[in-house]
């Protein structure tokens, strides 16, 4: 790959890398500890990953359990949980907390699609933009000592990273909506 090629690539992989972050934040039915992940507890002042102040477990399929290492934190995990948009009450028995994910209906699940879909059109829409500046960079080129035949052939293969790129966005739109689709 030609290595003016290569930041272009960086940032459609990072936009990936992104959007299945986004992915595995979505709930399917079953517990997934990935739903915590932007959490922020209040840890002696600090806003703290729920990950950092407790032990995050999974003991059956459609409950997450976590037991904060101090007993003082249930209360700040619960309002942390409250207060967010995982749409989940949780149960404290004064020394876990626990979230029972409810089965999804059909119509939750096709909204979580729709959700999904969503998000995919915007990774598509960040992809080609990245393309469109890798373009116009290319386009400039041309005015310094880079022939049009080699700046074709750029453009050419950021067109190419760019349809790799979408195609793999696609793929991670179809495996989501399968596994939500799954019941």
């Amino acid at each position: 790959m030609d290595a003016r090629i290569s930041p272009f690539d960086e940032k459609m992989a990072k936009t990936l890398e992104f959007l299945e972050t986004e992915y595995a934040a979505v709930r399917a039915g079953r517990a997934n500890p990935h739903v915590l992940d932007k959490l922020r507890v209040n840890y002696y002042g600090n806003p703290t990953p729920i990950q950092q102040v407790g032990n995050i477990t999974i003991p059956e399929a459609r409950i997450i359990q976590i037991a904060p290492w101090e007993k003082s934190l249930l209360k700040e995990i619960e309002k942390a949980i409250q207060a967010s948009d995982i749409g989940i009450n949780p149960s404290n028995d004064g020394n876990v907390i626990r979230l029972v994910f409810p089965e999804l209906t059909e119509d939750r699940r096709k909204d979580l699609v729709k959700e999904i879909k969503k998000k995919a059109e915007e990774a598509k829409v960040a992809i080609r933009n990245i393309r469109r500046d890798g373009n116009d960079a290319f386009k400039k080129l041309a005015k310094s000592e880079v022939s049009e035949d080699e700046i074709e052939q750029l453009q050419d293969e950021l067109q190419k990273l760019t349809d790799k790129y979408v195609a793999k966005v696609d793929e991670a739109l179809e495996a989501k909506t399968k596994e939500l689709m799954t019941v």
